[in-house]
């Protein structure tokens, strides 16, 4: 399966889940660019979520 990976308004190469950050006190899961804040799509930030650097 290929890796997902997703490029921030910021710049950023959201590539594994360290490149995450889950927002808190929300029911569903939702996800934020570590580095600006931003939130990340959740068709990405799943996938991404689940990657971990070999």
């Amino acid at each position: 399966m290929a890796q997902t990976t997703y490029r921030c308004h910021c710049g950023a190469l959201l590539e594994f889940k360290q490149d995450l950050e889950k927002e808190p006190g929300l029911t569903t899961r939702s996800w934020k660019c570590k580095d600006c804040g931003i939130p990340v799509p959740s068709q990405y930030a799943e996938k991404i979520s689940h990657q971990h650097p070999s």
